[in-house]
């Protein structure tokens, strides 16, 4: 088995490969680990983009995927059904097989645009001061998640583990290597890289996984520069018993949604 090159893109790594109708197949690197597994963004960003390579004239609108195991370095079975395919909106469910198990379940709900007149964002835009202006900063080694050193990262607000007082956290992200589309993929993938918002009010270092990951992606980069990082903003909404939810959002360097994002974490130890 020959793993992909470390200096493989992100667009390539979770291009998988058609088998048969409803299968599919990739190879997963070995040096994007965020834990025991890989990491988050590669998963769902598989998913997403096995979804729409298995419907090409539908576009994901949402992503509800369940990360139930560490997913490792090798080769990964996409397994696609269709649930129910409509005139506009294809409903279809995307396991991710290694090992004769699986390690994480999605269903994606795909679908044609509609005309409508009532378009719009009804979230009010971030304050983002110019990514020029932030310098890149380096993830210490040994400490954050070994994915990490794929991406820059460009702080707002706030530090990890500077014990702030209140969860939530911005800044510019993306991939050093991110490949030629902007797709949904991109967008999960970046969505996934930032630490969790608990870690802001925290002091020392705890280990956290997603347990559960709801995504809507808008994929429009028409004019925006592809060079540009995206804007990242996330809170944690409510914890309890060891759980809690963080909503996260993309913004473009214009001030355009571009994802939307919940995420279910656990508090191992």
């Amino acid at each position: 088995m020959t793993f992909p090159d470390p200096q493989t893109p992100f667009d390539a790594l979770v291009s998988p490969t058609p088998q048969a109708p409803g299968r599919q197949q990739v190879v997963m690197p070995p040096d994007w680990f965020q834990g025991r597994g890989l990491f988050g963004g590669l998963v769902t960003g598989l998913m997403a983009r096995a979804l729409e390579l298995e419907t090409p004239d539908r576009t994901l609108r949402s992503l509800t995927a369940e990360l139930c195991g560490p997913l490792q370095p090798g080769p990964v079975d996409v397994q696609l059904d269709v649930l129910r395919a409509g005139n506009a909106v294809t409903t279809t469910t995307v396991k991710l097989v290694q090992g004769g198990e699986v390690q994480a379940h999605g269903v994606g709900v795909l679908g044609k645009a509609r005309p409508v007149s009532h378009d719009g964002v009804f979230v009010a835009p971030p304050v983002r001061p110019p990514w020029r202006e932030l310098e890149a900063i380096e993830m210490p080694e040994g400490v954050a998640p070994n994915f990490t050193k794929h991406y820059e990262y460009r702080l707002a607000k706030h530090f990890p583990f500077s014990g702030g007082s209140e969860p939530v956290t911005e800044g510019w992200v993306r991939p050093k290597r991110p490949g030629a589309r902007r797709d949904a993929a991109f967008l999960a993938g970046c969505i996934d890289a930032w630490w969790p918002t608990l870690f802001t009010v925290q002091t020392e270092m705890r280990v956290m996984v997603t347990v559960a990951f709801t995504f809507q992606p808008f994929v429009n980069f028409e004019g925006l520069d592809p060079e540009a990082p995206i804007f990242h903003r996330a809170r944690m909404v409510a914890g309890s018993e060891g759980y809690c939810v963080e909503m996260r959002e993309l913004w473009g360097e214009d001030g355009r949604l571009l994802a939307l994002n919940q995420q279910t974490m656990a508090l191992l130890k």
